[in-house]
């Protein structure tokens, strides 16, 4: 194994990364719990907002850091 730089992060990326990671997992957990609960159509809402907010964390990435 080898030693990975990450003094190029910009703290900009590295706090958009972590809130749409927690965004996009939290919705999906979430998503799985409505599902088990038998609440289907809150837990398909659960699981397009994770889709859409992965979209979005994309379109933002190719904008601003790439």
């Amino acid at each position: 194994m080898t030693l990975v730089d990450v003094s190029s992060v910009s703290p900009a990326l590295f706090v958009l990364g972590a809130v749409f990671i927690l965004l996009i997992f939290s919705l999906l957990s979430l998503g799985i719990v409505k599902m088990f609960q038998l609440r289907f159509r809150s837990g398909w809402y659960s699981f397009g907002g994770a889709v859409v907010s992965a979209v979005v964390f994309a379109v933002i990435l190719n904008r601003w850091f790439v």
